[in-house]
């Protein structure tokens, strides 16, 4: 059976430092062929990085942290059921 997602938000392209609505669970589009860097921060701690390819991926974070991408990603607050 397919995971299903809940729609928390609305989807919006990110490139600054954004809680995406105080999400913990991030759904990530990446509408390019290429990666694109994602910088994951509490505060002005960087908490770590990870490159996004093509298509849909998924980043859980604490509610304040922030994501921010290096170029335009879509990014929208989920919950996931399996």
């Amino acid at each position: 059976m397919p995971s299903v997602i809940k729609v928390k938000g609305t989807e919006a392209s990110i490139t600054t430092a954004n809680n995406i609505g105080t999400a913990t669970l991030v759904r990530l589009y990446n509408a390019t062929a290429s990666g694109i860097l994602i910088t994951h921060k509490k505060g002005s701690d960087t908490i770590g990085t990870f490159t996004a390819g093509p298509g849909q991926s998924f980043c859980k974070k604490d509610p304040t942290d922030t994501l921010t991408a290096a170029s335009a990603v879509l990014m929208v607050g989920v919950a996931h059921y399996t």
